[in-house]
């Protein structure tokens, strides 16, 4: 007897309700080949319609009545049917296994086989440009049979969650590990606020400096400067050198340096420039499986400089019909999705608006274009200087929106600034003195009041 792998398939969708309830979701008629597609197409219907499993008679009426094949077809598959309720049981492990792989060759086959359609110019709606996505969906084809987390059935998993250690990218900066216990997970997008030379690029060069020391990948994507000048700021942050004398050393000392480093991490840094919005992130994906490709590179963490002058790939700017919140938003939402299908977190900057630019204490609300982009970050937080604070060589943090911890702990803290090297330091503790973690609650009236009173013979 010739078996075949769609025929033990379809037996099992109609004879195991909880296979059926499994693998029907990820199934498609077009996976199967003449009588077999239809049995399934009327599989399908009368599940979707009754919510059970038919019985042989039921499926074989109703394969009679909404089929439309010839007299030879409905022959072969109403032979095929009467043997779908009978057989010898088979082991669910291996059977859901070989149906996710079946439904992968069979989602490939079909996208090739449909490419070459496209390439011919046979195809009636699609062209050339659809073959990346349409191949991409096909080597994407998996069971995902994870349907929520139940509360209460799923409580061990949820205490191992709450014990494992999550994998972080951890900052050279201490405070910036304390409002991220430790750092910044993966599948995240962490956004800079900041005016016009304040530090957006600077932060960004040295936190992507530190992740090159510590041994990470580093993408940094520019649409802002050149590659070099890129390069030029990590440069004078790594080699300990200030920028405006990197161009008077010789090359010997400069390669020597370059050379220390090299042997010092095994992190990669690729600096990828784009005209200034006209790349979003499908220009940043093609990059990504290309340097995959072509140089075996697979970022750990990503900088992007920065989001405000991307392009949506969902949407045009131009023509006045979407408003600057919906175009950033969607933007924030490209680049986290981005970071989600890669995992890794991502890293980019928006300015302040006008009045936030002179603000010494920038909130949300300064957020220049789109509200909707501190509601898609994971991190958010302000970079302000003064002329009190440049004159000291700090800048101040303030926390915006902090998804990691209680925003509230460490709300605001400072830095120091060393600009002819490009770099970030932790400061003495004694200089933290911008600091109130007070809840706003205490500092009320009647938080006061409750503090006096006591409570059981203990005071509050």
């Amino acid at each position: 007897m010739n078996l075949r792998i769609e025929q033990t398939i379809l037996r099992k969708l109609l004879t195991d309700e909880k296979y059926m309830r499994k693998v029907l979701p990820f199934i498609k008629p077009e996976y199967f080949e003449g009588p077999y597609r239809t049995l399934f197409k009327e599989a399908g219907k009368y599940v979707a319609k009754y919510n059970s499993l038919p019985a042989r008679e039921a499926f074989l009426v109703e394969l009679n009545e909404h089929s439309n094949l010839s007299s030879e077809q409905f022959t072969t598959a109403v032979d095929i049917a009467s043997t779908l309720f009978d057989g010898d049981e088979v082991d669910e492990s291996w059977l859901l296994e070989n149906t996710e792989k079946w439904c992968q060759d069979r989602a490939i086959y079909n996208a090739v086989m449909e490419s070459i359609t496209i390439i011919d110019g046979k195809h009636d709606t699609l062209t050339k440009n659809a073959l990346p996505e349409l191949l991409t969906k096909a080597l994407g084809v998996a069971f995902d049979t994870n349907v929520g987390h139940d509360y209460i059935e799923n409580v061990e998993e949820r205490y191992e969650f709450y014990h494992t250690e999550e994998d972080r990218i951890p900052f050279d900066l201490e405070y910036f590990n304390k409002i991220t216990k430790g750092g910044v997970p993966t599948k995240t997008l962490n956004i800079a606020l900041a005016g016009t030379g304040v530090g957006k690029s600077l932060f960004m060069c040295h936190v992507g400096a530190s992740a090159l020391v510590e041994g990470k990948n580093v993408l940094y994507i520019t649409m802002e400067m050149a590659e070099e000048r890129i390069a030029e700021r990590i440069d004078a942050n790594l080699l300990n050198v200030p920028i405006d004398q990197l161009e008077t050393m010789s090359k010997d000392m400069f390669t020597t340096k370059v050379a220390d480093l090299a042997r010092k991490t095994t992190g990669r840094l690729i600096v990828k420039e784009y005209p200034t919005g006209s790349a979003h992130s499908g220009h940043f994906r093609a990059l990504l499986n290309e340097l995959k490709l072509k140089k075996q590179f697979i970022p750990d963490i990503i900088f992007i400089d920065y989001l405000n002058i991307c392009a949506s790939s969902r949407m045009k700017a131009m023509g006045g019909s979407i408003n600057s919140y919906t175009y950033i938003k969607a933007i924030a939402e490209e680049l986290r999705g981005l970071a989600v299908e890669f995992e890794v977190p991502i890293f980019s900057a928006t300015q302040t608006t006008r009045s936030g630019y002179g603000n010494s204490d920038v909130g949300l609300e300064d957020t220049s274009e789109s509200f909707g982009l501190p509601a898609t970050a994971d991190l958010m937080f302000a970079l302000i200087s003064t002329e009190e604070l440049e004159k000291d060589g700090q800048m101040m943090v303030k926390q915006l929106k902090n998804r990691y911890n209680d925003p509230t702990m460490h709300k605001r803290f400072v830095v120091g600034i060393d600009r002819a090297k490009m770099r970030l330091y932790d400061v003495e503790e004694s200089e933290q003195n911008l600091t109130d973690d007070t809840p706003v609650f205490d500092k009320s009236q009647s938080g006061e009041r409750v503090s006096q009173e006591k409570f059981g013979g203990f005071k509050l």
